[in-house]
């Protein structure tokens, strides 16, 4: 199975830039995608022999989530139960035989990191779903952060940034310990490569970016890794897509 995701920061500007034709040349099982910025009837874009679900921000032209799947759910549920964090669009979880695929954009801290101490309050109620859930787990998306130094092209100069912080850091620390997998990194371990750059000063054309797009598995599940990418030739968006395909 080919998993597929994507925070294409707009769907209706990166549908003009090719999205449709990269979506079929990727040819995946599922294809997650975040920051949609989409409200419903919004947009028309299905693909044949897929099945889309999307979850859509109260406040228009932000955030939001989509899964586009081949494979019939057993279940579909948006968000995560707790009302101060399902106002957003961020989260959409599809249920299958022998696993749950969730789909997540997790909360920038922002400038000034104005919105931490929220930042905080999510990921322990973010944890606790994950961990709530009865059976494996495939969580992806834009995770809002850089995990270890190797993880960006600047970590000194932005240790007190938004993504890098000791506090988002620790927290996503914690989600491994609870029984999680970064499967990149469980493949690549000394590999530098990155999901994200800056529109600013040319950041992508340098290479100075950071990778805070993820597919983390459950434990359990990580014997079942067959190989991950990370796919910095597509453009579109300022993300680039992250892939994770399983037996």
């Amino acid at each position: 199975m080919k998993f597929i995701s994507w925070n294409v920061n707009g769907l209706r500007a990166v549908a003009g830039k090719g999205f449709a034709d990269i979506f079929v040349g990727l040819d995946a099982d599922f294809v997650c995608l975040q920051e949609t910025k989409l409200q419903a009837g919004q947009i028309d874009l299905e693909f044949p022999g897929y099945q889309s679900y999307w979850n859509y921000a109260e406040k228009p032209g932000y955030s939001g989530t989509a899964v586009y799947t081949k494979h019939t759910p057993l279940s579909v549920a948006y968000g995560i139960g707790v009302e101060q964090h399902d106002r957003e669009g961020r989260v959409i979880t599809l249920e299958y035989e022998d696993f749950f695929l969730v789909c997540c954009y997790v909360p920038n801290s922002q400038d000034g990191l104005r919105r931490l101490e929220y930042r905080m309050q999510w990921e322990d109620a973010m944890r606790s779903y994950l961990c709530s859930l009865p059976k494996p787990v495939v969580f992806c998306g834009d995770l809002n952060v850089a995990h270890e130094e190797i993880d960006l092209k600047n970590p000194s100069t932005n240790h007190l940034n938004a993504g890098f912080t000791d506090e988002e850091r620790g927290k996503f620390g914690e989600l491994l310990a609870a029984g999680f997998t970064d499967s990149w990194r469980f493949q690549h371990p000394g590999e530098v490569k990155y999901s994200w750059w800056s529109y600013r000063m040319n950041a992508r054309a340098r290479n100075a970016g950071w990778r805070i797009d993820y597919f983390l598995v459950s434990d359990t599940l990580r014997g079942r890794i067959v190989s991950t990418d990370i796919l910095n030739d597509v453009f579109g968006s300022d993300h680039c897509p992250v892939e994770l395909v399983l037996a």
